[in-house]
């Protein structure tokens, strides 16, 4: 299992760092993003302590990491920028929260999160067969979750990236221990989501793709 999206008590999670880390070990993860919720407000603060985590560990457990984050709940017209600081602040994978169905996201913040270049857009509820198109454009990927409300909308994004050759990741949006899945799990949500069994593979391809560059970026403690 490669989990690009996960929540630690740095921001809303339950657990501290290293112990995501090691129940992601005890889980079967061959590699894990860490990726707190971030805005103006914490984004200085977040980011710097995930990566200290994440270079105290290096080494020292059987999976790979990377720091990341989740830009959340951001005015459409300031993620372009707080993409950009997440970066530079050291987070070698950036999330953003999408329009989900089961929180007032505000519309607009799923075209604002492909325009500016995130890894993953998470959840993005009703996503717009032109924001799918350009999200395949600019190659981000739509994230298909294993996260409770969150997940309503899955068969409608798997649907439509399928039909226009977006790419597609699986991910839990971990909050607690009980959240992590095995990839046996992270299967059955593909397929339950009406990804056939030809085209799962697909998806922890593009996750490792993601992980993969998330470790070669300047400065990644993963490196």
């Amino acid at each position: 299992m490669i989990d690009l999206h996960t929540h630690t008590l740095l921001s809303d999670g339950e657990l501290l760092p290293f112990e995501l880390v090691r129940r992601a070990v005890a889980k079967g993860y061959k590699a894990i993003g860490i990726t707190d919720h971030v805005d103006a407000s914490n984004i200085d603060d977040v980011i710097p302590r995930t990566v200290k985590a994440v270079r105290r560990l290096k080494g020292l457990v059987p999976i790979e990491i990377v720091p990341g984050a989740e830009i959340t709940h951001a005015p459409p017209e300031l993620i372009k920028e707080l993409v950009k600081e997440a970066r530079e602040l050291g987070a070698c994978l950036v999330i953003v929260h999408g329009e989900t169905l089961a929180e007032p996201v505000p519309e607009g913040v799923n075209r604002a999160a492909i325009e500016a270049g995130a890894d993953v857009l998470a959840h993005p509820g009703l996503i717009s067969i032109e924001d799918v198109m350009y999200a395949k454009e600019k190659s981000v990927a739509l994230e298909i979750t294993a996260r409770k409300g969150h997940s309503i909308s899955n068969g409608h994004v798997a649907k439509a990236a399928i039909k226009f050759g977006a790419l597609l990741v699986i991910n839990t949006d971990s909050h607690g221990p009980d959240d992590l899945i095995t990839r046996q799990q992270a299967e059955n949500v593909l397929l339950g989501a009406g990804i056939g069994k030809e085209r799962v593979s697909m998806v922890f391809e593009t996750s490792r793709n993601i992980f993969e560059k998330a470790i070669r970026r300047m400065g990644c403690p993963g490196q």
